[in-house]
């Protein structure tokens, strides 16, 4: 292994991501960069970001992480099921194989609708805008919400997005894509032709289609896939049970353990592409 070359302190921030990304380029690790770089570059909307994000394929995380490690960085697996971090002093990039709801898992589809591009000189590819409307529309937490990324990318995207892919995106969790869609038209009364109405009228044919249906009488609680410590009361003291476990869902008891006992840690809060 490299010295570490972090020790004598907090490295330049931007060299270290750049650092980082060359390093994952020399081992062959096929990554994208969401977040608030990927968000700039679909909506123009710069701001300050605390770290970086590296989406890649489950499978790749770990030959990423020797990666960065053989290259003096130190690592961290942050959610088993979905999170790990690189880090250089105080700074850190963060490798997103997943979410936090374990709802959208990196896989080829992400690769294969990427969009190329460039940051800090070093040529990348970022999230598909599908992807980032999709994982983001999900993060409800009191201390983060994403609803104004989902409006302003579709503000700026709608027209060049593929609906029937993001539908298929968000399969039997579409009552989520049709708030957001509904609440643009709020944020944006003039503009809310860019919705293509062949996707409204799909949603609400649905949403009319189980007003008339039987109800399913079940105590099931979805509202765990939007925030991890808002709905615990109903699945602790009203007995509701967790969507996020199967049949339903993708985690296991042992990765929701883990995720709520890491609710007041700041490095562990949800994160989309």
């Amino acid at each position: 292994m490299e010295a570490d070359p972090c020790s004598a302190g907090a490295c330049p921030q931007e060299a270290f991501y750049r650092r980082s990304l060359l390093v994952l380029q020399g081992a062959g690790v096929p990554f994208l960069i969401g977040g608030a770089y990927a968000l700039a570059h679909y909506t123009g909307i710069v701001r300050d970001s605390k770290d970086l994000d590296v989406f890649v394929v489950p499978e790749d995380c770990p030959r990423a992480l020797a990666a960065l490690e053989g290259a003096g960085f130190r690592t961290e697996v942050a959610a088993t099921h979905w999170l790990a971090k690189t880090f250089c002093g105080g700074d850190f990039v963060d490798i997103i194989f997943g979410s936090g709801n374990g709802v959208c898992t990196v896989d080829g589809g992400w690769f294969a609708h990427a969009r190329p591009g460039e940051i800090l000189g070093i040529p990348v590819r970022y999230c598909p805008a599908e992807e980032m409307v999709w994982s983001k529309a999900f993060i409800m937490e009191r201390e983060r919400y994403d609803g104004a990324d989902v409006a302003h990318l579709l503000r700026a995207r709608a027209a060049m997005l593929d609906w029937p892919r993001l539908l298929e995106r968000f399969g039997t969790h579409w009552r989520v894509l049709l708030s957001h869609l509904v609440l643009f038209g709020f944020v944006y009364p003039g503009e809310r032709w860019r919705i293509p109405a062949e996707a409204m009228r799909e949603l609400i044919a649905r949403l009319s289609a189980e007003v008339h249906a039987s109800h399913p009488d079940e105590r099931l609680c979805y509202g765990t896939m939007l925030s991890r410590a808002q709905y615990l009361h109903d699945v602790n003291a009203w007995a509701y049970r967790d969507a996020r476990l199967a049949p339903t869902g993708a985690m296991t008891p042992d990765d929701v353990a883990r995720w709520t006992a890491g609710i007041d840690e700041p490095e562990s809060r949800p994160h989309a592409a």
